[in-house]
């Protein structure tokens, strides 16, 4: 009984001192990583994503990660027009895979605090020192690709890819926000001021406009009423001046005659001598 257990005894150490040395020199690099080789503490070689062998006792493996990772780094500086600016950037970037052992080897794994957080900030004070504070508000776009190109490259020189640069937060003295403030309230308070001048000019054209056309219509109409005139005055001086007036009297009659008669006098519209 007592040889079966140290039989089985021997047998599982066997197994498991089998498995050690079978899986003690194999190395899993996982995808978006890579694995720096040291052989006695020196760069030998990166390996790729996947199943890799190794020199026990001889070599170790550092992984790092060559997935895109976000730093984001407060800086203070100041603006061509000489404003304190507090500014906050965002900064993607990923390591080069085929320069990871390089990297290692200038800086170890300290690359973000030894190369990137002093890369954003020195591009930070440089790109601002050319824009007044005005303008960095107004061309925030240009400043970030300013920022963006400057810190592609430096970063590159230490095996470092930017993806992208985004400008979190752009922070001015109190001061400087006050006269900001007062002078979008002035350029609003102008505005307001131009659209009531708009209209009241507008409003004044539509008067003159609707003037002109009374004045057009009334032209219009006297000159069609002397038309009118003048023709029935060719038409009376045509057919006899007389009979025209005595026509028109004749309409507007009411058919009683006098009662007294004057002396030399005739009776209206009865003329014995004709």
């Amino acid at each position: 009984m007592e040889n079966k257990q140290l039989i089985k005894k021997v047998v599982i150490g066997f197994i498991i001192f089998l498995a050690v040395v079978i899986l003690w020199p194999l190395k899993i690099i996982s995808a978006g990583e890579r694995g720096i080789v040291l052989r006695v503490g020196s760069v030998n070689r990166v390996m790729g994503d996947g199943m890799h062998f190794k020199i026990p006792l001889i070599e170790s493996v550092k992984v790092v990660d060559i997935r895109t990772q976000k730093e984001e780094v407060g800086a203070g500086s100041a603006s061509k027009d000489m404003q304190t600016v507090s500014a906050k950037v965002a900064l993607n970037y990923h390591l080069i895979p085929e320069q990871v052992g390089n990297l290692f080897k200038s800086v170890g794994t300290e690359y973000k605090t030894r190369i990137i957080d002093p890369a954003i900030q020195e591009s930070v004070k440089a790109t601002t020192a050319k824009y007044t504070a005005e303008e960095l508000i107004t061309k925030r776009a240009e400043v970030k690709d300013v920022m963006k190109l400057s810190l592609t490259e430096r970063l590159s020189k230490e095996f470092i890819a930017v993806d992208e640069v985004s400008i979190v937060d752009f922070d001015f003295s109190a001061s400087f926000n006050q006269s900001i403030e007062n002078k979008v309230k002035a350029e609003q308070d102008a505005l307001t001021q131009k659209n009531k001048l708009e209209q009241v000019k507008y409003e004044a054209e539509q008067a003159v406009a609707e003037a002109k056309g009374s004045a057009e219509a009334r032209i219009t109409s006297a000159k069609a009423e002397a038309e009118a005139i003048r023709i029935q005055a060719q038409s009376i001086a045509a057919q006899g001046g007389a009979e025209y007036v005595n026509l028109k009297a004749v309409e507007k009659w009411n058919g009683q005659l006098p009662v007294q008669m004057i002396p030399n006098a005739t009776v209206p519209f009865l003329n014995l001598n004709q």
